[in-house]
């Protein structure tokens, strides 16, 4: 009896959801890739909220919205300064901003979360929001590393529930992860992916595995290229010369790691090892474990494998 009434839960579920076209977004998290996909969404014509802590966070996020669209501007109005000016107000005027997430939900097609990566504050997040948004509303995490199964059993709309894992910098790359779980309705899953083509994007899909696509063929890439570095099988700078110049890698797996982020590199496979412990891809490194532990992030930090210049 339990399952037909869950059956039947999905069934209407799905059906109510249909034949949605995302429109009304909210993008919960005013960092860089939160105000990166507002401003992708602005831009395609989509209404954005953009929910944050503070005041003093959103107008940041708002201010690195307006810049980055006057590069966008020089580059594509060149010849029409004009033209470009309009075309900043006119996305401009498609975002607004707020600090109360529950206000945001309550009319939005599209709830897309990109916090910190903390698989408890995600689920506080959307456990609270699932009793605010309407039934048809999607869910959507840009994780880069948690399931979103996991994330998803907070709420009671698993079917309605997905990633969208965007890539930094969002106005630049194309590519968006569309993530099903075994729980993501078709109707869903087809809504996420219409969305993310209407944003100019080219969507693929993958399935709720660790690191979906990209970050299960890549981290693994940069952890192996650090234990070849450990085992004294290679410098870092003949290893990164090796991937640029033998691969035609733009940045070889020391750089990349730098420009990655050390701790997210390490949060990532601390994530992976725990859930696999037996796995030898997930085995944790001594030297990146040593790095994150000094402080030594990588250019954020302004040194990691390598030493940078503000």
């Amino acid at each position: 009896m339990a399952f037909f009434r869950h059956q039947i839960q999905r069934t209407f579920s799905s059906s109510a959801i249909r034949n949605v076209v995302i429109k009304n977004v909210t993008v919960i998290g005013g960092g860089q890739m939160g105000v990166g996909i507002a401003q992708v969404a602005a831009s395609t014509g989509h209404s954005v909220t953009l929910v944050d802590m503070t005041d003093d966070i959103l107008k940041k996020a708002m201010k690195g919205i307006q810049t980055s669209l006057r590069r966008v501007v020089k580059k594509t109005f060149s010849d029409d300064p004009e033209s470009g000016d309009e075309f900043i107000q006119k996305v401009m005027q498609n975002v607004s901003t707020t600090t109360k997430p529950s206000a945001a939900a309550a009319s939005s097609d599209l709830i897309l979360e990109a916090i910190v990566e903390n698989m408890k504050v995600k689920q506080d997040l959307f456990g609270f929001l699932d009793k605010m948004a309407p039934e048809h509303t999607i869910f959507a995490s840009n994780t880069s590393s948690l399931p979103i199964s996991d994330i998803a059993s907070a709420t009671s709309r698993p079917d309605r529930f997905g990633g969208l894992h965007f890539f930094n910098p969002v106005p630049m790359m194309k590519l968006v992860e569309v993530v099903a779980t075994s729980s993501t309705s078709p109707e869903t899953s087809e809504s996420l992916l219409n969305f993310t083509k209407a944003l100019g994007k080219t969507p693929v899909c993958c399935k709720d595995t660790p690191g979906f696509i990209v970050n299960r063929l890549l981290v693994p890439y940069m952890m192996e290229a650090l234990r070849l570095h450990e085992r004294g099988h290679g410098s870092k700078e003949d290893i990164d010369t090796a991937m640029k110049l033998g691969a035609g890698y733009p940045m070889g797996p020391f750089e990349l790691s730098d420009y990655v982020g050390l701790d997210t590199l390490k949060f990532i496979m601390d994530g992976w090892s725990e859930k696999e412990p037996n796995n030898p891809i997930f085995a944790p490194s001594d030297l990146l474990n040593k790095l994150v532990a000094e402080g030594k992030l990588g250019k954020k930090s302004l040194e990691g494998f390598y030493k940078y210049n503000k």
